[in-house]
């Protein structure tokens, strides 16, 4: 997979991040609004997170919006709520070297950062 960076770009937390890691031009900027992850994204991020629960954001307006919090969702569903809706995606992603950042705890943007440091 290509070194990539999955952000939104009125999410102010990404926006941060972003200036923090410092990127290379090496890596492309993709606007989950404007270009949601495609399939072939999606099944590579579940092989890094090991399912597609844990790339799912709970704090996602539709997420409440849509009742979900009131439903037991399976892998599928959640698959599926990935690819149906941007918001839905733990953000921002940093894919370099193969390797997959997701989210903005401190510890993965501490990683992220590492990880572009050292190249």
């Amino acid at each position: 997979m290509e070194n990539l960076f999955i952000y939104l770009d009125s999410c102010n937390t990404c926006q941060r991040i972003l200036k923090e890691l410092e990127l290379p031009d090496t890596v492309t900027l993709q606007n989950t609004k404007e270009h949601p992850i495609t399939k072939e994204q999606l099944e590579y991020l579940k092989k890094q997170s090991g399912s597609y629960e844990s790339l799912f954001n709970r704090r996602a307006q539709l997420y409440r919006g849509r009742n979900l919090h009131e439903k037991d969702l399976s892998e599928a569903d959640y698959k599926d709520l990935l690819l149906d809706h941007y918001t839905f995606i733990k953000r921002p992603i940093l894919i370099y070297n193969d390797q997959a950042y997701i989210g903005n705890a401190k510890k993965v943007v501490a990683e992220a950062k590492k990880a572009v440091a050292n190249d």
